[in-house]
């Protein structure tokens, strides 16, 4: 299945609303995680990147991008939508980095070019895992790290499509989590924990931690409804993995 096509047509129309409505939050403070904006140093995933090189996986507006490189890290920002892209560079600033339209599943860089890859949601949710996975380990380094924070499986088995919401009722079939349709054609990859194992075990990837971020009660969910509002106080809505290339 390709979706490349589509996704690429579903980002370059939302760019600017998503900016728009997200933008405040992400791009006025650096190194924030997901959908409730769980701060870097709250878990350590990244860790100091001075004087590293990293690639961020659908780096959007350059939020992240930005914060690293103004770390100090030799960032590269990949992401599949001009229009995203073009935002990136509009709000770049100083130092700059480069930015480079392409998809995770078909990375056009060199083996062992990095000693990071990372995304927040981005490539590895808007890519199919078995092929992007191996993608990002062909590119790191020996002992490089792919670092990557994608929605729960509980999060998306508990998702009603009627209600458009995150309830406390599962409504999906956890085994038959893959693919999942965003309008416009355009598709989303959500695996179960034993197959996000089992791809990275195939790329050569250790499994170094899975953190699943807990926000504070009352912390709102900036991109999805949820009932109860404190849904995620209680139950995992992400997993973010930490592995490194043997």
């Amino acid at each position: 299945m390709d979706s490349i096509p589509a996704n690429r047509r579903l980002w370059n129309r939302i760019s600017s609303a998503y900016q728009r409505e997200h933008d405040p939050q992400i791009g006025a403070t650096p190194r924030l995680w997901g959908m409730y904006s769980i701060p870097d140093a709250h878990v350590q995933a990244l860790g100091d990147v001075t004087g590293k090189r990293v690639l961020e996986l659908g780096c959007g507006a350059g939020q992240w991008s930005r914060a690293l490189a103004a770390e100090g890290a030799d960032v590269v920002g990949l992401d599949l939508s001009e229009a995203q892209l073009a935002a990136a560079k509009a709000s770049m600033g100083t130092p700059c980095y480069p930015l480079v339209q392409g998809a995770a599943e078909h990375l056009p860089f060199a083996d062992d070019s990095f000693d990071l890859v990372f995304c927040d949601f981005g490539g590895l949710s808007w890519a199919p895992p078995h092929r992007a996975v191996p993608q990002a380990a062909r590119v790191l380094r020996r002992g490089g790290r792919l670092v990557f924070n994608v929605a729960s499986p509980w999060f998306e088995t508990c998702y009603d499509e009627a209600t458009a919401r995150v309830t406390t009722t599962l409504h999906q079939d956890y085994f038959g989590l893959h693919t999942i349709a965003e309008g416009d054609d355009a598709t989303s990859y959500q695996l179960t924990y034993g197959d996000w194992i089992r791809v990275l075990r195939a790329a050569d990837l250790i499994i170094d931690d899975l953190i699943e971020p807990r926000p504070d009660p009352g912390t709102r969910n900036g991109y999805n409804e949820t009932d109860p509002p404190d849904w995620a106080h209680h139950w995992p809505a992400e997993a973010l993995w930490v592995t490194h290339k043997t």
